[in-house]
């Protein structure tokens, strides 16, 4: 099975409604995070419910991530050897990390009666191109992953790594990355699931660690979800959503704490949903906030108000493999012929962009560049939001009650995105989760600490 070498533009699928965690299913691959095998116990916690679906009758894959915090930690490591680590070697560095997880994994499951074996990413067919550190999948071939449910064995598979077949060398998909393995190996696999466990009890209405009275949702459209996923929210992989809506592989989004219902993800969208009964609902208006830390603001002060020089600054930041997310052109300077352009960027990716911008600076001709990492961006969003009118004057409404400052604008047809201050993010998704009635009585369990 191929899969897309770009973004994928998600295509329209039939809308089904799974509505019980206890439907039978006959291949399910199930994604546990770092949170979930932070330690032995954890692992072995995962090992017994993964035993549990196995002696059930179902065929299960499993992906992990590292455990707890081991990313961070080697990323941490790596910085004290040196600040300009080779590419190729953070990657052989940080896909470590899934490797021990797997391995310990298997090593668990063999322990409670089942039989388990491990593959890299590599060995489980996962291709990619050759961009180190934020590789796609371009390909999988998961031949020894059906092999080995075809002898009866659990396989278990390091998330967030795979292969070029162009250089042969190993590759890692980025943050967030095993999600996408999780939902690749699903499609190519023709799963009839793909479960992602984490350390909350499914996709809230906003980060419960930031809004306690967050409230769950049981069912959401991959199109909500995406623009949750793109605008901040850590609970799935954006990359994850994509791949999943464009091969109809329904998600479930559950703890692996608890033996709770959780959240379905659902392929396709509309402004219904059709629940096993045939009844049609109309979708909430607001499905939730999300925010977001990990982005800076980049300002390209003067640049020429003459056609292509926008384009010629934005193929400068691709040619940087910088992913951009915000743009604002502010209105040439009277008399100047001179204008501002504004776009942030995951901070991650500052460095570079910074360094390709200024060695272009000459050829495209602007006066200066101004890079601010203490920003924060809030989005609301809700399918609701196109056939409802007075959502944006309440959003900004409550944004002004709350002493809120905005610096950037971005809309679309189902969200509402501002940047302002990274010290008054927490305060205003606080204030438009209120203004919206999202907030519940219960207070969210958090079983963890980290989101994923």
């Amino acid at each position: 099975m191929s899969l897309p070498t770009t973004e994928v533009q998600p295509g329209s699928q039939p809308q089904t409604l799974p509505v019980s965690a206890a439907t039978t299913k006959h291949l399910v691959v199930k994604k546990f995070g770092g949170s979930s095998v932070a330690d032995a116990e954890g692992i072995k916690r995962v090992a017994r419910r993964v035993v549990d679906a196995h002696n059930a009758g179902d065929e299960v894959v499993v992906v992990v991530s590292a455990m707890g915090d081991t990313t961070d930690e080697l990323l941490d490591l790596a910085g004290q050897v040196t600040d300009s680590a080779p590419a190729r070697e953070m990657d052989m560095l940080l896909s470590a990390g899934e490797r021990i997880s797997m391995a310990l994994l298997a090593m668990a499951i063999n322990k409670f009666g089942a039989s388990a074996q491990s593959f890299t990413g590599s060995q489980a067919g996962m291709i990619t191109d050759g961009i180190h550190g934020k590789a796609r999948i371009i390909d999988v071939d998961p031949h020894r992953i059906r092999t080995a449910l075809d002898k009866g064995h659990i396989a278990i598979v390091a998330g967030f790594q795979g292969m070029s077949r162009t250089t042969n060398e190993i590759t890692t998909l980025g943050r967030g990355g095993s999600d996408t393995t999780a939902v690749a190996l699903a499609a190519a696999l023709d799963a009839d699931v793909c479960e992602i466990f984490t350390d909350v009890d499914g996709v809230y209405t906003a980060d419960p660690r930031v809004v306690p009275s967050a409230r769950k949702i049981d069912r959401i459209s991959s199109e909500e979800m995406l623009e949750l996923a793109a605008s901040g929210a850590k609970i799935l992989h954006l990359r994850c959503v994509e791949y999943a809506r464009r091969f109809g592989v329904p998600l479930h989004v559950r703890s692996s704490f608890s033996q709770n219902e959780g959240t379905w993800v659902l392929p396709g969208a509309d402004d219904k949903i059709t629940t096993q009964e045939g009844v049609a609902l109309e979708q909430p208006i607001i499905s939730g906030v999300a925010h977001d830390r990990s982005e800076a603001k980049v300002t390209v002060v003067g640049v020429p108000d003459i056609p292509g020089k926008a384009a010629a600054i934005f193929q400068v930041i691709a040619d940087a493999h910088s992913n951009i997310d915000m743009i604002v052109q502010n209105v040439s300077t009277h008399g100047t012929g001179r204008t501002d352009i504004s776009f942030t960027l995951p901070i991650v990716e500052g460095a570079e962009a910074l360094a390709a911008l200024h060695a272009a600076q000459d050829r495209i001709g602007f006066e200066s560049i101004e890079y601010n990492e203490k920003i924060g961006k809030l989005s609301l969003i809700g399918a609701g939001m196109r056939s409802h009118p007075g959502v944006s004057a309440r959003f900004f409404a409550a944004l002004s009650e709350a002493g809120i400052n905005i610096n950037m604008i971005s809309t679309s047809e189902i969200r509402i995105s501002v940047v302002t201050h990274a010290d008054l993010l927490d305060d205003a998704v606080r204030a438009i989760h209120r203004a919206f009635d999202l907030d519940s009585e219960d207070e969210a369990t958090v079983y963890g600490g980290t989101g994923r």
